[in-house]
């Protein structure tokens, strides 16, 4: 049975009485069939003993545009330790919120949380600043509207196979519209890393950001110096992940990326050929990626920052990795980057430089293979130089002796004297172009 939703109301914090639309079995594309068969016999087991049990977040989102989902994670009104006692193969996680994870073969995780609300700074126990970001349990309406993000905030009943939307997600999900749930100033005041999230998900999916949503954005985005910066690491993780390209863009587009990373940040922003550079980098990961390719974070950290770093030294001839180092330790981005993760990036872009230096001059170590990074940063240096990662058989080790036999024209000839066929060639081709090399 369907129930009429009042668009006007549908995306106020306030609007506690709206009945939500619910949508049966007939009205939407979901079908168990792609649901994860474990993530269903969760839903039946707490359905047996009287618990609600929906499916939630990206999700219900994916199965409704068709596309398989990652995780499968489950909301039901069963307290954590409820969870626990009927599944043995569970674990309790978490301190601000206990979430149960119940773990099966092969390393796979469904996470089921409880329904929770925000909690009332007005209340007594809520007023000192720890309680106030302490989530409580709720109804399922109090747990819909304290989601971010309208169509992430769907539920699929696994017992009946309705779909229920409390916030206006169903609708916005039709119009392709990314809507901040309740008040955007708001809700981007209480965590503004709602913002980085409302923006990638606009990018991800190629929906428009709805206006109210979009001007908060721009009049809010100056509260992510404020956030964390170990929390916007994990972001930008994120952000690494999946449609890099797409999602850059937009962070310049809204001028976030000044303060997500600093320097190469504000110089991808007012530089639009370099920021250019980055964009066709990230063309050749992202088709890498798209033909079953996978990059680490600390690769997809190193192409970011690359076009940026290599306009810094162009002309450097001495200690790269201390020049790389003294160009990060000036940069102050609100994300806090891990030293240990720092250190690796830095040693993969000397690498990287070094590479991409010995196609121009000719010069190769042999130690250069044994460094800790030398395997990323040889991918990285042959994504730059021929626009794609090695093939089977492939290596930047061998496209550097192709570069050579290029460049000097070796031939083996009883008749020439070696050194001056070499000192002939380089007058006849001092500079070949290694990306002519296939």
């Amino acid at each position: 049975m369907d129930v009429k939703q009042k668009p006007d109301q549908s995306h106020s914090l306030s609007s506690r009485t709206v009945k939500p639309v619910v949508w049966g079995k007939a009205r939407h594309r979901i079908s168990k069939r792609n649901i994860d068969p474990d993530a269903i016999k969760i839903g039946y087991r707490l359905n047996k003993f009287g618990f609600i049990a929906y499916l939630t977040g990206a999700a219900v989102q994916n199965l409704m545009q068709g596309i398989p989902p990652k995780d499968f994670d489950i909301v039901t009104d069963a307290r954590p330790g409820q969870i626990k006692k009927r599944f043995s193969n569970t674990y309790l996680i978490g301190k601000r919120f206990r979430l149960a994870h119940i773990h099966f073969k092969d390393g796979k995780i469904i996470e089921v949380a409880t329904f929770r609300r925000a909690p009332d700074p007005t209340r007594e126990e809520n007023r000192d600043i720890g309680a106030r970001r302490r989530d409580t349990y709720g109804t399922p309406r109090q747990d819909a509207f304290r989601r971010d993000i309208s169509i992430s905030a769907l539920y699929y009943d696994l017992a009946t196979e309705a779909i229920i939307d409390y916030v206006g997600g169903l609708n916005d999900l039709t119009n392709k519209i990314i809507r901040i749930i309740g008040d955007p100033g708001e809700r981007f005041t209480e965590d503004p890393v709602r913002i980085i999230r409302a923006v990638r998900h606009s990018a991800r999916l190629g929906f428009n950001i709805e206006k109210t949503t979009e001007r908060a954005v721009t009049s809010h985005r100056h509260l992510l110096a404020e956030c964390p910066g170990a929390r916007l690491f994990e972001e930008l993780k994120k952000d690494l992940s999946l449609k890099t390209r797409s999602v850059f863009q937009s962070f310049r587009r809204y001028g976030l990326l000044k303060t997500y990373l600093g320097l190469p940040g504000q110089a991808y922003e007012s530089d639009s050929a370099l920021f250019s550079r980055l964009t066709a980098l990230l063309d050749v990961m992202e088709e890498a990626r798209s033909a079953g390719a996978s990059f680490s974070p600390l690769e997809l950290f190193a192409l970011v920052h690359w076009p940026w770093i290599e306009l810094r030294f162009p002309d450097t001839n001495g200690d790269i990795h201390k020049a790389i180092d003294d160009i990060f330790r000036r940069n102050t981005p609100a994300a806090t980057i891990p030293k240990k993760f720092l250190a690796d990036s830095i040693e993969i872009l000397a690498m990287v430089r070094h590479l991409n230096q010995s196609l121009r001059t000719g010069r190769w170590k042999s130690s250069w293979k044994r460094r800790a990074q030398y395997a990323l940063a040889s991918r990285i240096s042959f994504l730059i130089e021929k626009k794609r990662l090695p093939r089977e058989g492939e290596s930047f080790e061998g496209l550097h002796r192709r570069f050579l036999r290029t460049r000097y024209r070796i031939r083996k000839s009883p008749r020439r004297n070696p050194a001056q066929h070499a000192r002939d060639s380089i007058k006849q081709d001092s500079n070949p172009d290694p990306r002519s090399l296939d």
